[in-house]
């Protein structure tokens, strides 16, 4: 099993501490620095390109907010020296309520996860994200839901980038924004789970997103999911592009409806 390098960003030492502690003895983790700071983690992440950094949010002189953009802008996401593609960032914070959480996700965050978080869930939570899955809460998901519902959102008829995706993309697509992991899309799109892999990546290189978060996001600013309207508002646009698979529209979504 490929070890997980990991390193903890946090102001205060106790937790830093702590959290090598719940991670010793972990043969498939590897915590690989430590930093006080956003500008201590940048630095951090250049010269070790960890796979996952644990990152808390309020810091002295760069908060992890700042820090989590900076790597993602300035990088595009470093690539991870223990054989990940690009290193992830989780969020450590003290509630599930954080104002911050919404900008964190946009930022490139790939999930949460509270620092009173049970060892064997923290562990957990590393290693989702390691693999590239999202990491998200209900209450966490609750709450982008109530910010998206704040925010405006684009004309759904401006969506150039769903023009450029396959058919199968898009089917692919309609049920990353539902929720589905890899295995259900396979058995949904009776593909083998492989293929729905490359074509998830695939999707992500064409719609400019990292992870599933992401495309969650991509659709809710863009229109294609507004809070309180169910999925007809994504049902409808990607039918006016004249993409995705019409049967698939009518049969295999009637039956992610009935399976959520």
């Amino acid at each position: 099993m490929r070890c997980v390098r990991l390193l903890i960003v946090d102001d205060q030492p106790l937790v830093r501490s702590g959290l090598q502690a719940t991670f010793e003895g972990v043969g498939d983790l590897s915590v690989v620095g430590e930093a006080a700071n956003g500008v201590e983690a940048i630095r951090q992440v250049r010269a070790l390109r960890p796979d996952v950094v644990l990152m808390d949010i309020n810091m002295p002189r760069m908060g992890g907010l700042e820090a989590t953009r900076e790597i993602f802008t300035a990088h595009g996401g470093p690539p991870a020296a223990g054989g990940g593609a690009v290193t992830r960032v989780l969020i450590l914070t003290m509630y599930d309520q954080d104002e911050n959480l919404y900008d964190a996700l946009r930022a490139g965050a790939s999930g949460f996860v509270l620092k009173d978080t049970p060892t064997e869930q923290l562990v957990g939570a590393v290693r989702t994200v390691a693999s590239g899955e999202a990491l998200l809460s209900p209450s966490v998901t609750r709450r982008l839901i109530e910010e998206f519902a704040r925010r405006p959102v684009l004309s759904a008829s401006a969506v150039p980038e769903l023009i450029g995706l396959t058919d199968r993309e898009v089917d692919v697509f309609r049920l990353l924004v539902r929720g589905y992991r890899n295995e259900d899309m396979a058995r949904m799109l009776l593909l083998g789970e492989s293929t729905v892999k490359s074509h998830v990546q695939h999707l992500y290189q064409k719609l400019g997103v990292r992870d599933r978060v992401q495309v969650v996001i991509y659709a809710y600013e863009r229109g294609l999911i507004q809070p309180g309207q169910g999925w007809d508002s994504l049902d409808q646009t990607i039918v006016s592009t004249g993409k995705g698979r019409r049967e698939f529209m009518s049969s295999a979504g009637d039956r992610a409806d009935g399976a959520a």
